[in-house]
């Protein structure tokens, strides 16, 4: 007979009052982005109020609205022993199909409401990411980041080669000098058939 007692209970996240289990479980892709998103922001918060946090974190904006986003940045005055209490500065979630519509709907309106200062869609599939930026309480597309190969790059104009952005800047505060996570550290390692 199999020990329960060590199964993790299934993930849920709260959206509109409504809970929501987390099923199926996330691709191993979208596991691996998620981790190595976790590993380039930790890399550059050490020693700072800064915390990167990984999945299974949860963040409570609100009674109604219980999240556990893929990747975040926090300040560690909010950072308690059950989870996030308050906006994190910015928070990261990796598309799947199950997921998809709140990610781009119910969660993003919330996060921007609640003041996540920078909210990060990443598409594991096209191997891009989309910043927003928060904009009085509301989500502004900031930056696309991707890449292309070189038969796609070789396609391509002057212009259109100039346009294309790897190189994914993280400033906190205003003023504060930031950090770069590479686009290809991202991806890096996470294709398996």
């Amino acid at each position: 007979m199999e020990n329960l007692a060590y199964i993790d209970p299934p993930r849920t996240e709260r959206i509109e009052g409504e809970t929501y289990r987390m099923i199926p479980p996330p691709r191993i892709k979208n596991v691996l982005v998620a981790g190595n998103i976790y590993i380039a922001f930790e890399r550059h918060l050490t020693g700072t109020s800064y915390k990167a946090i990984s999945s299974k974190s949860l963040v409570y904006l609100d009674d109604d609205n219980i999240y556990d986003p893929d990747a975040m940045i926090c300040e560690r005055s909010k950072i308690h022993r059950d989870g996030i209490y308050g906006a994190p500065d910015l928070v990261v979630e990796v598309l799947s199909p199950s997921t998809r519509k709140h990610d781009r709907g119910a969660k993003m309106r919330h996060y921007a409401a609640a003041g996540v200062r920078e909210y990060w869609i990443v598409d594991p599939l096209a191997e891009s990411v989309e910043v927003y930026k928060n904009h009085g309480g509301i989500f502004e597309l900031d930056e696309i980041y991707e890449d292309y190969n070189a038969e796609d790059r070789a396609q391509m104009t002057e212009k259109e080669l100039a346009d294309i952005h790897t190189d994914i800047p993280v400033a906190l505060q205003e003023g504060e000098e930031g950090f770069t996570v590479r686009l290809q550290e991202i991806f890096e390692d996470t294709t398996f058939e």
